[in-house]
């Protein structure tokens, strides 16, 4: 290990011991101080956003050591802060008491830690925490793509910034700083912001569904300015009906064959929510909200 491994992991170590790191379920230093080491930082936003969101924290001087690589443990803290998970599952290989063990009991019961070596001290690369985020985002987002490495595919999703020019794009071993892990962090926040508003205006939009006289009515949620929200019915004749934010539709039962619905993010086109009701008149859906690299 070089000079510059070994401080960032005593570094680590020290931040753990003394909880700065900010385990949420525990008493921790939530610094309301403007921030010190990371003022002028590239990740400034990332670390302001995920302090603000509680699943990033500062300690009691208001630093953040973004230039410090990220612990397994500190990782996981945020990963369950974010998913705001409450089920526990067993943890035997940390001792009680230990300041990681309800984080990692919560990881445990949902998966998070599947094919992961339990060490909260362990400096992470980036294979390692994109292992993280996949097992974190499973129930959000599916599997990812077999023919990529987690970081491959973490990198490819938008998510992790790819290896400085002149070296492969996907190298698995660097290492993962605090303010590597904010950006990947705030991604994650948003995109389970996303899916929850997805998923209501779907089923705002279910809700709206009738029969009456022949005709299906119903009425696309207006939504917030955020996201596009469009309803498209498929016709006999394999033609397009479509409806958008705010708008109200009545069409004739025997015209139409089936009904899309979509929710799209308006700032990048993520898709937030899609859903498909295959067997007009029944209102029978299928979730098919955009997995990873389908």
């Amino acid at each position: 290990m070089n000079k510059h491994a070994i401080m960032s992991y005593l570094l680590a170590s020290v931040l753990a011991v003394a909880g700065f790191i900010g385990v949420a379920d525990s008493p921790t230093v939530q610094a309301k101080a403007s921030a010190k080491d990371y003022a002028s930082h590239t990740a400034k936003a990332a670390i302001d956003f995920g302090v603000q969101k509680k699943y990033l924290w500062l300690d009691s001087k208001g630093n953040f050591y973004p230039n410090s690589q990220i612990t397994q443990g500190q990782f996981i803290a945020s990963l369950v802060a974010i998913r705001g998970l409450k089920e526990v599952a067993p943890v035997p290989q940390l001792p009680a008491g230990h300041w990681a063990k309800m984080s990692y009991e919560k990881a445990q019961k949902a998966g998070i830690l599947e094919n992961v070596k339990i060490d909260p001290n362990r400096l992470l690369t980036k294979e390692e925490t994109a292992l993280l985020v996949f097992n974190t985002w499973k129930p959000y987002r599916g599997e990812k793509s077999p023919n990529l490495t987690n970081t491959g595919a973490l990198v490819t999703w938008g998510w992790m910034k790819p290896a400085p020019n002149g070296q492969p794009k996907f190298r698995e071993d660097l290492p993962v700083l605090r303010s590597d892990a904010a950006e990947i962090l705030q991604f994650m926040w948003q995109d389970k912001w996303q899916l929850e508003q997805g998923r209501k205006y779907a089923d705002e939009f279910h809700k709206s569904l009738k029969v009456v006289n022949g005709k299906i009515t119903g009425k696309v949620p207006k939504g917030d300015g955020n996201f596009l929200i469009r309803a498209m019915f498929i016709t006999n004749g394999d033609g397009r009906n479509g409806f958008l934010n705010n708008e109200s539709f009545s069409v004739s039962v025997s015209t139409v064959k089936s009904l899309t619905f979509q929710v799209i993010n308006s700032k990048d086109s993520g898709i937030a929510g899609g859903y498909w009701y295959p067997k007009l008149p029944k209102f029978d859906r299928e979730n098919r909200t955009k997995k990873f690299y389908r």
